[in-house]
């Protein structure tokens, strides 16, 4: 998902490994080398067998493609993965530099994780979802940014278009109804329109750029593309949701296997709800604290003791958390909220010097159709090989068909304070200025492997950062906004194991986000949606978090009074986005394991 280069992954000046290979450095040694030339034949094959992600990478030369989603395109990628990994297994580490040491461990993580998902998991049985995202993100990764000419793009969008309807009725082949689980089903029947959206919004209005010939192709292309979308919906809402009925819970076996992919941290699923669960408990005491200050004197405050029973704790900081939900944007304000809060931010974190700012570009959009119903707002960096392109900060809509007392119970959440917040972490300085910096480090692969737990760590991070600096004068609702939403961190982890490994209900999910974690209905009903649409993802932000905390004080510890808080935080960045472990390893010249 990162960052591109104006040629392809095949320059003569780009190594995928640590070392760039450039005519004036030293010739690297054997290892180094084969390391090298082992990590580039690793992306290379990536873009040839993922042609929609290259196009988001930054690779180019596969932009009128699609992937090969049968199985003998799974059979192919298999013997990708196990061709690198034996290879790999033959490069000796030791001999390596500490840097692509770290790199080598990613690679590894990453084959082994690809023939797990396809051989243990077998996600392309069952999980719509990546069909979805792959037909989406075929034209999407086209239309969202300038990185050529339109008639350039247009072209290849075309290409594509015109080999969906394959792509597509390969989907209704290879899904198992009977194993879809339900939820996945009903999501992207609401999402499979967004493809022709994508095509009618984004490009159609520049097919003037094209000649004659080239717009009568386009215009085929995209008929036959309406055809064959409208035909895949009936498929979904006829056979596809009628017979899916998969169970959305991995199970505790699948789920451990899974979470020492997803995380590479050497904490297990007991571990991180043992400390989720002591994290809930410091975190609602210190919203307590705030409440106190808050609440103290007002007319009609609930009883505030120094020592509060569970309900008397949970009255105070609800009474103070209204306060904070008085104070939101109407309905069709969020956008414009949002920017203001991203101009505040940056401004804040450039004249409080915390941390070096980027100064590529980013815009706030509204989240395309094929991507919403997963999640409130994300960060979509360019590709690891782009250079200044756009970096977006995508919000998804208030459905339409929502009722105003729906509406109002998102906005309750999404209250002034919150977006402030929602700015911090998806942009200023959160996933926008980090993986800037990451796109900044000089291995490709790091940046293609990059770590959830240590992105989504950062954000949360980040928050707090801009909290402890005094951002909004120290407002306090605004920290207690912050506490709530590190403590939906904390809360994430424990719905992620408690939904997959569990068997928590709803209703339970429901009470641990709207009394335990003072979430509103809108947002709690959503998360459950999200929760049941993926696993460990979820985990990531605690676990990120408190690993970034650690780091963080073992630098403290280390440095004493020559610590720095911007010379640290630029000094994290600088090694790209691997688990928090290794870059701890290579800032304190620890073992690389």
């Amino acid at each position: 998902m990162r960052f591109i280069l104006a040629g392809l992954l095949a320059s003569a000046v780009l190594s995928t490994g640590s070392v760039p290979i450039r005519a004036q450095q030293a010739a690297p040694s054997p290892a180094e080398a084969r390391f090298a030339a082992l990590s580039k034949r690793y992306i290379d094959g990536l873009a040839r067998l993922s042609p929609t992600y290259a196009t988001t990478l930054g690779n180019h030369a596969h932009d009128g493609e699609l992937p090969d989603i049968s199985a003998a395109g799974r059979a192919a990628a298999l013997r990708f993965d196990r061709g690198l990994l034996a290879e790999l297994g033959k490069i000796d580490r030791a001999a390596l530099s500490r840097d692509s040491q770290v790199d080598a461990a990613l690679l590894d993580n990453a084959l082994r994780y690809d023939l797990w998902q396809t051989e243990t998991l077998q996600n392309w049985a069952w999980d719509a979802q990546i069909y979805n995202d792959i037909a989406g993100g075929a034209l999407y990764g086209l239309a969202a940014r300038d990185f050529a000419p339109w008639p350039d793009r247009l072209k290849s969008a075309t290409a594509r278009m015109e080999k969906l309807p394959a792509l597509l009725a390969e989907t209704r082949r290879q899904l198992v109804p009977a194993r879809v689980p339900e939820v996945y089903a009903q999501t992207v029947s609401r999402q499979n329109g967004g493809v022709v959206e994508i095509a009618e919004t984004m490009l159609a209005p520049h097919r003037d750029t094209l000649s004659k010939p080239d717009q009568a192709r386009f215009d085929r292309a995209l008929a036959g593309l309406k055809a064959a979308v409208a035909e895949h919906q009936k498929w979904i809402d006829t056979v596809l949701v009628p017979q899916a009925k998969g169970d959305f819970r991995l199970g505790a076996a699948l789920y451990d296997q899974k979470l020492r992919f997803a995380l590479q941290s050497d904490l297990t699923r007991q571990d991180i709800k043992a400390k989720a669960e002591q994290a809930a408990r410091d975190i609602r005491a210190e919203m307590y604290r705030i409440s106190r200050t808050v609440l103290a004197g007002r007319p009609g405050a609930p009883a505030l003791p120094d020592a509060p029973t569970a309900d008397q704790q949970q009255a105070a900081i609800e009474a103070a958390l209204e306060l904070s939900y008085a104070k939101r944007p109407a309905r069709t304000q969020l956008m414009e909220k949002a920017r203001a809060t991203l101009a505040e931010a940056t401004a804040f974190v450039r004249a409080k010097d915390l941390v070096t700012v980027p100064d590529t570009p980013v815009k706030i959009i509204t989240m395309p159709k094929f991507q919403q119903g997963f999640s409130v707002a994300y960060c979509d960096s360019p590709g690891a090989l782009e250079r200044n392109l756009d970096t977006f900060y995508a919000i998804s809509p208030i459905p339409d068909e929502w009722s105003d007392e729906q509406a109002t119970s998102f906005l309750r959440e999404y209250n002034d304070y919150m977006i402030h917040d929602l700015s911090i972490h998806e942009a200023m300085p959160g996933h926008y200025l980090q993986i800037a910096h990451s796109n900044d480090n000089r291995s490709v692969l790091r940046a293609v492997l990059s770590s959830g737990s240590f992105v989504e760590g950062w954000a949360v991070y980040a928050e707090g950062m801009m909290m402890d600096a005094g951002y909004l004068n120290g407002d306090p609702l605004f920290k207690l906004t912050v506490l709530k939403m590190r403590l939906r961190s904390v809360t994430n982890s424990l719905l992620d194991i408690g939904i997959q490994t569990e068997g928590m209900t709803r209703e339970q999910a429901m009470t641990l986000m709207t009394k335990g974690a003072f979430q509103q209905e809108r947002e709690a009903a959503g998360k459950w949606v999200r929760a049941s649409l993926s696993s460990t993802q979820l985990l990531s932000y605690f676990t990120g978090y408190a690993e970034h905390m650690a780091l963080r004080e073992e630098a403290r510890r280390r440095q004493g009074a020559a610590f720095g808080l911007k010379a640290y935080n630029d000094a994290v960045l600088s090694h790209g986005s691997p688990p928090a472990k290794y870059v701890g390893a290579l800032m304190f010249d620890q073992p690389i394991r």
